[in-house]
């Protein structure tokens, strides 16, 4: 029996220009394009890629800093028949040149010092009344044919290129339009990093509903503080954000008084396991309500939806019920489970990926037959999560079957970065996982190759200085930042427990800080036989006392130093927005602090120098 195919993701665009053509599709900092007017731009661009090679079954490139023209090429190229992969602008060099050849594109779009070298740079005009005219390719693209191709993490140090359909692509767009009830009078804003599998479900329901999707003007991440005034601003309806970006967000609202701009209805969260009661704190107090989401990029984005009252006696947010034209079962031994019992999540449905970009071995792995489906060739993605489905068949997440972990809603397979450091000179062994504090930053921990150069049995040394900058500077420039550790240890040992696997519990145990009035270590930025410097703070420096307290609060460093670089002790956007929040509460001279002036003065002393310095413009 023949499938019947989905709605077209062309044609839910093209009904969207038709029903509300002076509406708007698209808004910037810059100008507002209506359907109409992104419809005939996009046509002309469209036009251009094909003269240039796109079309059905090939790729067009995007590499643009700017979000807003990064969606329309992705119009552009599926209009040309093409799929589209996007180029993430924060990759290092040497990620973005594999990627470049790995896609091996028809033709790149793009603009900026991150696009590749010859890749066309369109007319950012509106092209008027003759790009109307533009003709889409003589043979339209299909259901099965490509849409686009983004990349996630991989365990042997090549990401996987996850192949997604045009099929599946239109009946996410719709189910998620559908789900969320989006109508012609939503605001979708666009905050997900571009490259990042959330820039899908950004974009295509918005479109598919008629709604406009709210571009920033650049790709720089937004503290708690600039969202909420973008929020207002845009007079936005729908936002995604990854669980710990929407924390520090929750965070911030309470600390202030708050609540979410009167616009804003619906809070779209995910990435990770998110907590009960900060769940329950925000349906008590916060107007705009949650869509709690779980999905895989292989699965076209989110499968499941949550947007109920959470119970008073849930131990865990359900990941929610699944759209339309999903199938979730929970599996073990690849046999389905009753109800209420605990198995591994699997996937099934029109919206799975067609696979990985030549990777026919990784495809058979993970997307496998499903010998219980009632139609022929029907298959399964396995996700590696365990999982059960409760009493009211809400699927609930109860960890991971295997040691893929999530980063600031990333998915990362640790033994990528671990391969990566035990190719450097000097570690004979590390192992990587996230901080059991806040899971938004990695911890590494290495085994000199030099016995020589090994702390004493049950010590985790820190790294600072040259040793920690001789790891991180070569893992910065192959792996994107979310993926680099920020906190590095160094160990005698890999413990083991009783079944043979790495007892992280005990290496988190032996980098916890000495207990009050405990001799200190050395550090380990100094070489034997060179004295320690106090880097305590004295007296007549009191003014530094409370930032050089948040620092060490914020990042959960006690020893941490005054001139001790926030982003070399484990800090990143998650938390430097935490650490402005705090300093905005207790410093009147913090009011307005940006994440910018902490990248500028990103030390306690430089950063105590610069409130001072706002103190003193304020008084002229």
């Amino acid at each position: 029996m023949t499938a019947v195919a989905g709605p077209d993701v062309l044609g839910l665009w093209d009904r969207s220009v038709r029903e509300h053509a002076a509406g708007p599709a698209l808004v910037t900092p810059r100008r507002v394009l209506s359907y109409q007017d992104a419809d005939r731009l996009t046509d002309a661009w469209a036009a251009a890629l094909t003269t240039r090679g796109a079309g059905p079954g090939k790729l067009v490139g995007l590499a643009f800093g700017d979000p807003a023209r990064t969606v329309l090429g992705m119009l552009a190229a599926l209009k040309a028949g093409a799929g589209f992969t996007v180029l993430d602008d924060r990759l290092p060099p040497a990620a973005r040149a594999a990627l470049v050849e790995r896609t091996a594109a028809a033709v790149w779009l793009g603009d900026g010092a991150h696009a590749p070298e010859g890749a066309f740079v369109p007319a950012s005009s509106d092209a008027g009344g003759g790009a109307a005219t533009a003709a889409r390719p003589g043979r339209p693209a299909d259901g099965s044919d490509v849409a686009y191709v983004l990349f996630t993490s991989g365990s042997t140090g090549r990401p996987k290129g996850t192949v997604v359909g045009r099929d599946a692509l239109g009946r996410f767009a719709s189910a998620v339009a559908e789900r969320l009830g989006l109508t012609p009078r939503d605001r979708w804003l666009q905050v997900a990093s571009l490259g990042f599998d959330v820039l899908i479900e950004e974009v295509f329901p918005a479109f598919a509903a008629g709604a406009a999707v709210v571009c920033r003007e650049d790709t720089r991440a937004l503290d708690a503080e600039e969202l909420h005034l973008a929020l207002a601003r845009t007079r936005t309806t729908v936002v995604e954000l990854s669980t710990q970006y929407w924390l520090e967000y929750a965070r911030w609202l309470t600390a202030n008084g708050t609540t979410t701009p009167a616009e804003l209805r619906t809070v779209v969260v995910g990435g990770e396991r998110m907590d009960p009661g900060p769940y329950r704190a925000w349906q008590a107090r916060q107007p705009a309500g949650l869509a709690h989401v779980y999905g895989l990029t292989e699965c076209t984005v989110s499968s499941t939806f949550y947007t109920g009252l959470l119970p008073a006696d849930a131990q865990e947010v359900p990941l929610g019920t699944p759209l339309r034209d999903v199938r979730i079962s929970v599996r073990r031994d690849g046999r389905p489970v009753p109800d209420g019992e605990t198995g591994e999540i699997h996937i099934g449905g029109p919206l799975l990926a067609r696979g990985f970009l030549d990777d026919e071995a990784a495809t058979a792995r993970r997307f496998v037959p499903d010998p219980y489906a009632a139609e022929p060739g029907a298959r399964l993605y396995v996700t590696g999560d365990l999982g059960r489905i409760d009493a009211d068949g809400q699927l609930v997440f109860l960890g991971r079957a295997d040691d893929q972990v999530k980063i600031r809603g990333h998915r990362l397979e640790p033994a990528r970065v671990e391969r990566a450091l035990c190719e450097l000179p000097g570690v004979e062994q590390a192992v990587v996982f996230p901080d059991p504090a806040t899971g938004t930053a990695l911890w590494a921990f290495t085994v000199a190759a030099d016995p020589a150069a090994a702390p004493l049995p049950g010590e985790a040394v820190r790294l600072t200085g040259r040793d920690r900058d001789a790891l991180v500077a070569p893992l910065e420039a192959q792996l994107p930042d979310w993926a680099v550790p920020r906190v590095l240890y160094r160990v005698s040992v890999l413990p083991k427990n009783p079944h043979g696997k790495v007892d992280k519990r005990l290496l988190s145990a032996w980098a916890a800080p000495a207990p009050a009035g405990a001799p200190a270590r050395a550090r380990s930025g100094a070489r034997a036989g060179e004295p320690v410097q106090d880097r305590a703070v004295d007296a007549a420096q009191e003014p530094l006392e409370p930032v050089l307290t948040l620092f060490r609060e914020v990042l959960g460093a006690p020893a941490l130093g005054p001139d001790d670089n926030f982003f070399d002790h484990g800090g990143q956007s998650l938390l430097a927005m935490r650490l402005l929040a705090r300093l905005r509460e207790s410093d009147p001279a913090a009011a307005g602090l940006r994440a910018s002036t902490l990248f500028a003065s990103p030390t306690p002393r430089l950063l105590t120098g610069a409130l001072a310095e706002r103190r003193a413009a304020a008084r002229t």
